[in-house]
């Protein structure tokens, strides 16, 4: 399909979409990726509970691994329910996704400690991981095709960039929810069972997400529609493999640094030495950044042209996040330092991403967008994003070198901008 080819349903599919129906994809997405992040911030005490240790690196290093698992079964469900949206449809896909996130985040909230029931509690906890991985994978890509078919054809950044503002907001929830806790608790209370509450809220995605997605209009018509799933798939590799590859490697600096951003916490905690309360309070901020980054980066992405957009702000990320790492880990560093220059690096992150979710949704034609998306942005994410905090946090203890985030960003973003260059 030509790009005027892909232009011209773009805009027929928009003119039907009432606001309302984007209002409801964004809540969905938002209370997903809430559901899927929020174990991040509370990735120490969770490795206190599962994975008890006289050396608190040892607990941290395998829950940060059971965060990972929750990254592998992305691609399959990607594959899965990124093709059944290019078949049944977007809103069908995104109700499914729905109901799987709710069903992981209630096995972790409610799963009882190695305390009490031994092996079988990381065995569980691995499980609940691997059906969050399965429904966030599938999520992505229907999500933002939808907002993009939604898109006034001067305002697809705009419309696309919800996805990623989706998630700044599940993370500012996240770290809110973390920030109350150990404000309020003692750290024996936050250790105990503090730390299940913001997943018992996380339940509530069930009800709440189905409800408001039942408004959506469908933006795939019937003769756009293929006869399978494995038609999708076929499709796909076949004539759309080289932005499959092009996606995957634009992807791995935004999600390395992503995973970076909200691995703040626990890097505050063991590297920095500091309180959970300003570790969360550090995340919060990175998150309250890129809130702030998205729209601007959008608002560029549609007047500038989305390469330009991306790859500017980027390139400038390279050349300071080293010596942002430097002053953080100074010695005599305050918490205000930490906190300005986190907010800094994330805002330039977020501006970079603004019109990213354009420009990959963009690359593939309507009848594959949705698998096409979905299986780049799940694979990426597995490899690069999944394992990022706990070969961190691995390096860190090999090397005792607090600035190895620094490096791992330097190396993903330069493999993002020659991919995006392309």
């Amino acid at each position: 399909m030509s790009r005027a080819a892909v232009t011209a349903d773009e805009g027929a599919a928009s003119t039907a979409i009432p606001t309302r129906a984007v209002i409801a994809v964004v809540i969905g997405n938002w209370l997903e990726f809430y559901d899927f992040i929020v174990y991040t911030f509370f990735a120490v005490m969770i490795g206190k509970a599962f994975f008890p240790s006289d050396d608190p690196f040892i607990s941290l290093l395998l829950s940060s691994a059971v965060f990972w698992a929750g990254f592998l079964t992305r691609p399959i469900g990607a594959a899965v329910i990124g093709a059944y949206a290019d078949r049944v449809g977007r809103k069908a896909a995104m109700t499914l996704t729905i109901g799987l996130m709710a069903l992981g985040t209630g096995l972790v909230a409610l799963t009882p400690g190695y305390a009490q029931i031994g092996w079988a509690a990381p065995i569980i906890l691995i499980v609940a991981r691997l059906i969050q991985g399965f429904s966030c994978g599938g999520e992505v890509g229907p999500a933002t095709t939808y907002l993009l078919e939604a898109a006034p054809a001067n305002q697809r950044a705009a419309f696309t960039a919800w996805q990623g503002i989706s998630q700044q907001l599940a993370g500012i929830m996240g770290a809110g929810f973390g920030l109350a806790l150990a404000a309020t608790l003692s750290p024996e209370s936050l250790y105990d069972w503090g730390w299940r509450v913001p997943f018992l809220v996380g339940i509530l995605i069930g009800p709440i997400g189905l409800y408001i997605r039942r408004v959506l209009p469908e933006t795939l018509e019937k003769h756009e529609a293929h006869e399978s799933g494995v038609a999708v798939l076929k499709h796909l590799l076949r004539f759309h493999s080289t932005p499959v590859v092009l996606a995957v490697l634009c992807i791995v600096g935004p999600t390395v640094s992503t995973y970076v951003s909200s691995y703040m916490t626990s890097y505050a905690i063991t590297s920095l030495k500091l309180p959970p309360d300003i570790g969360m309070f550090a995340t919060l901020c990175g998150y309250a950044a890129g809130l702030a980054g998205f729209p601007l980066g959008a608002w560029a992405a549609d007047r500038l042209g989305t390469k330009l957009s991306i790859l500017v702000p980027r390139i400038f990320f390279v050349l300071i996040v080293y010596q942002a790492y430097v002053l953080m880990t100074a010695s005599g560093s305050t918490v205000e330092t930490l906190l300005v220059v986190n907010f800094g690096l994330n805002f330039i992150l977020a501006v970079a991403n603004g019109g990213l979710y354009a420009l990959l949704t963009q690359a593939f034609p309507k009848s594959v967008r949705s698998s096409g998306l979905s299986i780049a942005y799940a694979i990426s994410v597995t490899v690069f994003g999944g394992s990022t905090q706990f070969v961190i946090t691995w390096l860190i203890a090999a090397l005792g070198d607090p600035l190895v985030p620094a490096w791992y960003q330097i190396g993903a973003n330069v493999i993002s901008i020659i991919a995006v260059f392309f």
